[in-house]
């Protein structure tokens, strides 16, 4: 049995963040970022059943055709992604009467709708790209024992000889199979950097000096085998990797609005980000 403080319900019924009973979700979620983008998801669907919300966590459920979709809003970083993805997981695989697992656990769909920033010169602003790969620059998992794959160990080992002045350890998750299947099968693919902010982690400096002034450039020459470091955002690291303990099937698709290369933001990010929404509705 899970203790109380362990897993706390409200007073009706539902998980203590992001307000959902565990009927509320469909077994497919869309993640985008922006408490405002939930709408501009759930204005496609053919009907809304559930609007809910706490905080920045915006919950929608309805139906596109006969598929049921929840879109959330996860806010910015890795460290809400550790509220969103615990809280999704328990209410479909956590019986809330008894607090224990229940015997069948469950596989939730995560597809991420986000914006991104690329960091090679030829990958250019309006861009839809696929994360095959992410890895955590933030510190979330080293609160938790993740196994790793050949393939990450390898990436993980890289980084860490590459970027040698690090005074912490990244991590890697993946996309999953199926989901880069299903929605991905043309698309750009890439190794995504999760950074734990916005300016100085993602090598920004405008009254600061950084530590690592040198970040971007160091982010821009790496590379394992044929992989390079593609794009830069705040959560697809922490999804891939808490998805992967748990279980569930996740994938990053990251609509490219700015060129850390070039130096440029793109004159038209709504028309983007509509872009990619529609390109996974479409796919769902």
């Amino acid at each position: 049995m899970i203790n109380d403080s362990e897993l706390i319900i409200n007073a009706d019924g539902s998980i203590y963040h992001l307000n959902l009973k565990p009927e509320d979700i469909a077994d497919t979620v869309i993640f985008v970022g922006d408490p405002d983008r939930v709408a501009e998801v759930s204005k496609y669907f053919d009907n809304i059943e559930v609007r809910k919300g706490k905080r920045e966590f915006i919950t929608h459920t309805g139906f596109l055709g006969d598929k049921r979709l929840t879109v959330i809003s996860t806010g910015i970083g890795t460290d809400n992604i550790d509220i969103v993805l615990n809280e999704l997981d328990a209410l479909v695989n956590i019986d809330f009467e008894t607090k224990t697992l229940k015997e069948e656990i469950k596989s939730l769909d995560i597809i991420r709708i986000g914006t991104s920033g690329s960091i090679q010169g030829n990958i250019a602003i309006g861009t839809v790209l696929a994360s095959e790969y992410a890895i955590g620059f933030d510190t979330l998992m080293q609160y938790y024992k993740k196994p790793y794959t050949e393939t990450e160990t390898a990436i993980q080992a890289a980084v860490i000889e590459s970027f040698e002045d690090l005074t912490f350890k990244p991590y890697v998750g993946h996309a999953s199979e199926k989901l880069l299947a299903r929605f991905a099968f043309d698309m750009p693919k890439g190794v995504t950097m999760t950074a734990p902010g916005f300016y100085g982690p993602q090598g920004r400096s405008l009254r600061t000096n950084n530590s690592y002034p040198q970040l971007i450039k160091h982010a821009n020459q790496f590379a394992v085998g044929q992989r390079k470091i593609t794009n830069l955002e705040m959560e697809t690291a922490g999804i891939y990797a808490l998805s992967n303990m748990l279980g569930h099937h996740a994938i990053s698709i990251n609509a490219i609005l700015a060129s850390r290369v070039q130096e440029a933001f793109c004159e038209n990010p709504q028309e983007i980000i509509d872009n990619a929404i529609k390109m996974v509705l479409d796919r769902i």
